[in-house]
């Protein structure tokens, strides 16, 4: 039998983010006797996924972190990779900051096919968002494939012109659908554990950043308590901006309503156990979880700063973040009453579900034609 071919992805790190959750749903998809994944990382300690990525067969490598002082160093650190490992059939770069860097060094050494993937729409602000755009700048000039997760995010990475001629193929964050479709079992087991006595369950996942506009979130909560007192508010992600939000939901004296679940594997459980999910993103690529939440069969507020994409069924509803708090908790407590469905057939219909998805990329790699 021939050994499967191999594709390096690039990534910052293998933690438990949108975009290495994503990766790593393909990777239990994809066919792995015909095509292998391994993973370039920018941290030394270990990611998340590093144990199940090593138990499906995949190989991890690591480069230092980039940052504009030690570009001449970097550099050379890719250089010295690519010339030991050039074998791979394609270099899959979700990284984009550096991709500029590291695709056409890899190009270089004879890797045949590169693609600059753009899972953001918006950038950290400050110094660092602005090298940020600097350093993308060159990825606009066409060479090897653009991928993008939605066309705000093309736009953002890649610009418009390249968007509207089509050089940017769209690949949606596709999701394990199956994993996360409403489960009235597990919806009743997970309520005695989290929210016993019929508590109104606020939820969100995401990593606490500066992206995620958690300090919103806590606000838009604060009013909703102030009206419904038996209300719970349940995170999941971790983050450098967690111990912030611990000390901004006790200076709104809501401490004891909301809980840090920290990061949880089976994520599709405590979705289960949530009646309203909100999402004040700040910018997004195209946010997996909102597709999770409506295939749990949650209604949705999202912010008019995530794509619309991602409104793939009646169930979500964006708005303006700026609008104040209190008319969010107004819409939110306002809509709280629906049934519960499963709504697994419109998020494969609407093309999010991993599995198919995995064909597609299985052709991709394999064929190196995206079309």
């Amino acid at each position: 039998m021939e050994k499967p071919i191999r594709i390096l992805h690039v990534l910052g790190g293998v933690g438990l983010g949108g975009a290495e959750s994503r990766i790593m749903d393909l990777y239990r998809c994809i066919d792995r006797e015909k095509i292998q994944f391994d993973f370039l990382v920018h941290q030394d300690k270990p990611g998340y996924y590093e144990e199940e990525i090593r138990m499906l067969g995949g190989r991890l490598y690591r480069v230092p972190r980039f940052r504009l002082i030690n570009i001449l160093e970097y550099r050379k650190a890719l250089r010295e990779f690519f010339g030991k490992h050039h074998d791979f059939r394609a270099v899959h770069g979700h990284m984009t900051s550096t991709a500029a860097i590291y695709l056409p060094i890899a190009r270089s050494c004879g890797i045949p096919v590169t693609i600059a993937h753009a899972r953001s729409a918006g950038v950290d602000k400050g110094a660092k968002g602005a090298a940020t755009r600097l350093l993308r700048l060159p990825l606009r000039k066409k060479s090897g494939y653009m991928f993008a997760c939605s066309k705000l995010a093309a736009e953002a990475v890649f610009g418009k012109k390249n968007t509207l001629a089509g050089n940017v193929k769209i690949v949606p964050n596709a999701i394990d659908a199956g994993a996360f479709r409403f489960n009235g079992e597990m919806r009743e087991k997970m309520r005695r554990e989290l929210a016993p006595e019929g508590r109104f369950v606020i939820g969100h996942v995401g990593r606490f950043h500066y992206a995620k506009n958690h300090e919103y979130l806590l606000e838009v909560f604060a009013e909703i308590v102030k009206r419904q007192d038996n209300a719970l508010l349940l995170l999941l992600g971790e983050g450098e901006r967690m111990e912030e939000m611990k000390q901004k939901a006790a200076s709104l004296g809501i401490a004891d309503k909301v809980r840090f679940c920290g990061n949880q594997k089976e994520t599709w459980n405590y979705y289960q156990a949530m009646d309203f999910f909100v999402f004040p993103s700040r910018f997004e690529g195209l946010p997996g979880t909102v597709i999770e939440a409506q295939s749990a069969g949650l209604r949705c507020l999202i912010s008019d700063a995530v794509t619309k994409e991602c409104i793939v069924t009646e169930l979500a509803v964006s708005r303006s973040l700026a609008e104040s708090p209190a008319e969010w908790a107004e819409y939110v407590l306002a809509n709280r009453d629906y049934e519960r469905t499963d709504r697994y057939g419109q998020i494969r219909s609407a093309g999010f579900d991993v599995r198919e998805q995995a064909k597609w990329y299985e052709r991709f790699y394999l064929s190196g034609n995206a079309e």
